[in-house]
């Protein structure tokens, strides 16, 4: 018998591990070839660059990788966030560095940490080579255009030479904001788009965690739910609690989602679903891209991918000529509306749900860009 008093196994919204991470182990696997290479002692052959939609589950993927890295003897890790790079004394105080000594040993905190970017390639350089080092960068696209720039340089030299090794994450439009630091990060790094999930993966991440807890859902219980979570992983994890919470109040000994637990549960899944459409709505009306963004939804209409050149029309149908369209693209990217997944120009949907509620609640007429 499952427990009742607990909060349960999902946790939608918190950014941390699910119960069960679904659909990712590609991507796993090649983390454990990196990891494995660090603990050689040996360089890792590119940087890595995790990018996709918000809620598809990049920050969770990190985390794996930082449990696996923290288990396996050898290895340092550390994790930041894009807007705790500043500037290179600070930086290489979180990360424990300071300046290399002539032997090339052990390197630690001290007051004459490295305060220019040569000075924190040379550290990190030698501190790696004390000990292997993965450094996990979340949220990579608030990264400023001048700390990216030394940073990534520096991690570019360190990498070359010693067991080091860089994980930018960040939203679609992370490309153009490497772009921004001048460094060739994006063109060398080994990317890894993270997206929505297959049926039978959306399914996984329900019934496995469900399974743990000696619960059963039958089959076409399971079916609606991996059909509705839209392959986004951020609703399984909504469902999933929709369903726990569900399964507790009835209180009454059963261990079997039904169909009929589905449709108890419907009502919570909907309502924090159309929620987190409501914040990208008014995400995109506050930035002025709302017009912009119907037309594109309506672009995609019955179609999986556009050719950009379908996505700039419809962009510059909306502005009227008073907005860059390549920057309202990456705008819409940035929001998580669109990207690009298999190394080629035409876009798709970043969650085609909320392109059908955009249909739905923009208006036809609505605001176009502007220049700010």
């Amino acid at each position: 018998m499952y427990e009742t008093d607990g909060v349960g196994p999902f946790r939608p919204g918190i950014g941390g591990l699910p119960p069960f991470l679904a659909g990712r182990e590609t991507e796993r696997a090649y983390f454990r070839e990196c990891l494995e290479t660090l603990r050689q002692r040996e360089p890792v052959p590119s940087e890595v660059i995790v990018y996709g939609p918000r809620g598809n589950g990049k920050t969770a993927l990190l985390h794996s990788v930082e449990v696996e890295a923290e288990a396996a003897s050898g290895l340092d890790t550390c994790w930041l966030t894009g807007v705790e790079v500043t500037e290179p004394a600070a930086l290489a105080r979180r990360l424990g560095l300071g300046s290399p000594s002539p032997e090339g040993g052990a390197v630690g905190v001290s007051a004459e940490t490295p305060g220019d970017p040569h000075g924190l390639a040379e550290a990190l350089k030698a501190r790696a080579r004390a000990k292997p080092m993965l450094v996990l960068l979340d949220e990579a696209h608030t990264l400023k255009p001048e700390a990216g720039r030394w940073l990534l340089n520096a991690a570019q030299t360190a990498g070359s030479r010693a067991p080091f090794l860089l994980v930018l994450a960040g939203t679609p439009d992370l490309r153009a904001r490497l772009s921004e630091t001048g460094a060739s990060f994006w063109s060398r790094g080994k990317k890894l788009a993270i997206g929505r999930l297959a049926e039978d993966e959306a399914a996984e991440a329900v019934s496995r965690p469900l399974a743990a807890e000696g619960i059963e859902i039958e089959a076409d219980a399971l079916s609606r739910i991996a059909r509705e979570s839209d392959g986004y992983p951020f609703f399984t994890q909504v469902w999933g609690r929709a369903v726990w919470r569900v399964m507790v109040a009835g209180a009454n000994g059963a261990d079997t989602v039904t169909m009929a637990v589905v449709e108890a549960a419907a009502a919570e899944f909907e309502s924090r679903k159309n929620h987190y459409y409501l914040d990208r709505f008014m995400e995109l009306h506050r930035g002025n891209l709302l017009g912009a963004a119907r037309r594109v939804a309506e672009a995609f209409h019955d179609r999986s991918t556009i050719p950009f050149t379908v996505f700039d029309d419809a962009i510059a149908e909306a502005a009227n000529g008073e907005m860059d369209v390549v920057a309202t693209g990456d705008a819409l990217a940035h929001l998580g509306l669109v990207w690009r997944t298999k190394g080629v120009p035409d876009w798709e949907p970043g969650l085609p749900g909320l392109m059908d509620y955009l249909l739905e609640h923009a208006p036809a007429d609505g605001p176009t860009p502007n220049r700010n």
